[in-house]
């Protein structure tokens, strides 16, 4: 099923598949939600979840939002989501900007989520994320449309494990399937890279805030978020775990879908984690801060 829902004024469009207990999935810069599809959606389905896709605001078929728009925007658009089609309460899954949007939910709004899996994460800003997004940025301001082949190379080494690229048929497939990208991106994809940059905890520390339990998936070939920052966040959230995987890069889900999907599935359907903080405190009455 999908649809559209309106968190103030701005239009989001959703995709669920399944029934049972919520999992929200959340994309990261540039990517619409569709990405999640041929892997998590069905894997998590099938394990029983109630799944459900979103396109941030920027992407896809929610609005575009050129002016610009923030991380903390970002965040009430996930809770909205929550709120209007998840049901109130979620399990939620985020990679890159998509984890930073989750981690700063848990932090915020602890009421909305139950378990939080966070993949490709980081806690803090570094050389190679500012590099590359604003690369990124620079492209869409200038107007520039780079040929496809230069396109397709910077984006496989960027976000590919080079095991990948070492395999032939693999690799042919991958980047069949990066060019296919729009040329110029569109300034909704420009903001997410800006927004990407931005709202950073002061410390890494803040994150001892996040009560859900919390599984941090990093990999090992990771050049925008490297593993070591992953290990950093979940070392700062007291019910987290880290697990690496391994010949996996930035785009690790695609990569290595049955591994990633296992760590999902034993995460969010491990009963002696028991309920989170916010499902037992929203039972309760209370709410998040």
């Amino acid at each position: 099923m999908s649809g559209t829902i309106d968190a103030g004024g701005i239009t989001l469009a959703y995709e669920e598949t399944g029934s049972g207990e919520p999992v929200v999935l959340v994309m990261g810069a540039g990517s619409p939600g569709r990405v999640w599809r041929p892997y998590q959606v069905p894997a998590l389905a099938a394990a029983g979840f109630r799944v459900i896709t979103f396109d941030n605001r920027g992407v896809g078929g929610s609005s575009e939002c050129p002016e610009g728009f923030t991380l903390a925007d970002l965040t009430d658009d996930l809770a909205a989501v929550i709120e209007q089609v998840a049901g109130g309460t979620a399990h939620v899954v985020g990679t890159s900007l998509g984890a930073r949007m989750a981690q700063r939910l848990a932090m915020t709004r602890p009421e909305l989520v139950d378990r939080l899996a966070l993949l490709a994460t980081r806690g803090r800003n570094d050389a190679a994320l500012t590099t590359f997004a604003h690369a990124q940025i620079a492209v869409q301001q200038q107007g520039l449309e780079l040929p496809t082949e230069v396109s397709v190379a910077l984006s496989a080494l960027a976000n590919l494990s080079p095991a990948s690229l070492r395999d032939e048929v693999a690799a042919e497939d991958w980047l069949g399937i990066l060019s296919m990208a729009p040329p110029i991106p569109l300034a909704g994809v420009r903001r997410q890279f800006e927004a990407a940059l931005t709202h950073f905890p002061d410390s890494v520390s803040e994150l001892g805030w996040i009560t859900a339990p919390t599984l941090v998936i990093a990999f090992a070939d990771d050049r925008l978020s490297p593993p070591h920052l992953g290990v950093e966040v979940a070392g700062a959230i007291p019910k987290a775990r880290c697990q690496v995987v391994a010949d996996a890069g930035h785009f690790g889900y695609l990569e290595r879908p049955e591994e990633v999907n296992g760590l999902l599935v034993d995460f969010l359907t491990d009963r002696s984690l028991g309920r989170s903080w916010g499902r037992r405190h929203k039972a309760a009455g209370t709410t998040g801060t």
